[in-house]
């Protein structure tokens, strides 16, 4: 009974914890403190820019409050499509404009307040540029006071649009220090590399792009994610998951270890007799020392002629001994990769896995769950 009791306890506290728990995937404390600075450098010029527009005096803060609510989002979360540039300067200006005009045409200004935002939603709506803090920018129109009265149409320009287009440079200069991705800008689905009417392997079995319409239907929901990201984000924890089920057995099990390399400075000529001789598509180059430097097919070979190795070698796709060779599925199946060299942390040759390698391992794993579980080959 105690530790019944004990057990209850520790589930409800650590379910009143949750409470408080950021909902945001991917949220670091390294991300918040970088979405800081960020916003102390915008916010501070908006209140700059604004005080100069419209004088210093109690109305600023208000004005300058739109722009603390898309500065959240700029710096916060880059990658939502509520961020972009054009859902921000769109977004605020066009809510703006519709600020102003509720207030011009409509007398009553509890009913203006509320045809406004409306309206602000709307138009957001139908020109793409969706931004939350748009909502407050409408209100500003409205109950912003004589400062903002006074300036009539010209305030959707001046500072609204001005003050979100310089956020949107703060932000696209910001995050380019701190080399993150704004705009942000999906990665581009893998393509058939072989010219063909086909669609590229990883993209011939497990989810598909009406799956994932089909499950936001379901869940009758919407998601702040860019479609294409959703896509990528479900394929990879697909794979993840792939990985956890089947990662007992590593790449140092399944590599092979005499491994035909050649030197940088040797002779193009000598690279494509290698390739030849020993049937292969994938040959790594090592440097003076032995480490790895890049890797040579005949493709490179045939299309860039007598050339030096060093001029048409390409990056090595590489992993650890330790890590599961189920991992190596993406890689491998890219239409570009042959092989992965498995290397040390001094990127000393270990070995290396190619894709043959990987479909009799993938053969091996399926025959080792059939012979487990029976009913799947009788299924």
């Amino acid at each position: 009974m105690p530790n019944t009791a004990s057990s209850e306890q520790r589930s409800e506290k650590t379910t009143g914890f949750r409470l408080f728990r950021p909902i945001l995937a991917g949220a670091t404390l390294r991300e918040r403190l970088i979405a800081c600075l960020g916003a102390l450098a915008g916010i501070t010029l908006t209140g700059l820019i604004c005080g100069w527009f419209f004088g210093e005096g109690p109305h600023i803060p208000l004005i300058v409050a739109p722009m603390g609510a898309s500065a959240v989002l700029i710096f916060a979360v880059p990658a939502s499509p509520l961020a972009q540039p054009w859902s921000v300067i769109g977004g605020n200006t066009i809510s703006a404009f519709m600020g102003v005009l509720a207030a011009h045409l409509i007398p009553d200004p509890v009913i203006a307040i509320g045809v406004g935002v409306s309206l602000a939603i709307a138009a957001m709506s139908l020109t793409r540029c969706l931004h939350p803090p748009g909502g407050a920018a409408a209100l500003t129109a409205l109950i912003g006071g004589p400062a903002v009265t006074s300036a009539g149409f010209l305030f959707p320009l001046f500072p609204v649009c001005l003050n979100s287009v310089i956020l949107v440079a703060l932000g696209v200069a910001f995050h380019k220090i701190s080399k993150r991705n704004y705009p942000h800008v999906a990665t581009a689905a893998p393509v058939n590399t072989h010219k063909t009417a086909d669609l590229p392997a990883p993209l011939r079995v497990g989810i598909k792009p009406e799956d994932v319409d089909a499950a936001l239907v379901a869940l009758n929901e919407t998601l702040d994610i860019d479609r294409a990201d959703l896509d990528r984000l479900l394929r990879q924890v697909e794979l993840h998951a792939i990985v956890r089920s089947h990662g007992d057995l590593a790449c140092a099990e399944v590599m092979s270890r005499d491994v035909v390399t050649v030197r940088l400075d040797s002779s193009a000529q000598r690279a494509k007799e290698l390739l030849i001789a020993h049937n292969i598509r994938t040959l790594p180059v090592v440097d003076e020392a032995g480490r790895l430097a890049g890797t040579l097919g005949l493709r490179e070979m045939t299309l860039h002629g007598e050339v030096k190795i060093a001029q048409v070698m390409r990056e090595a796709r590489t992993a650890k001994p330790d890590e599961p060779v189920i991992s190596l599925v993406e890689a491998l199946t890219d239409g570009h990769t042959h092989a992965v060299v498995i290397v040390d942390d001094d990127r000393n040759i270990l070995g290396i896995i190619t894709q043959t390698d990987l479909l009799a391992t993938l053969m091996r794993l399926l025959s080792v769950k059939a012979f487990a579980a029976p009913e799947l080959v009788s299924s």
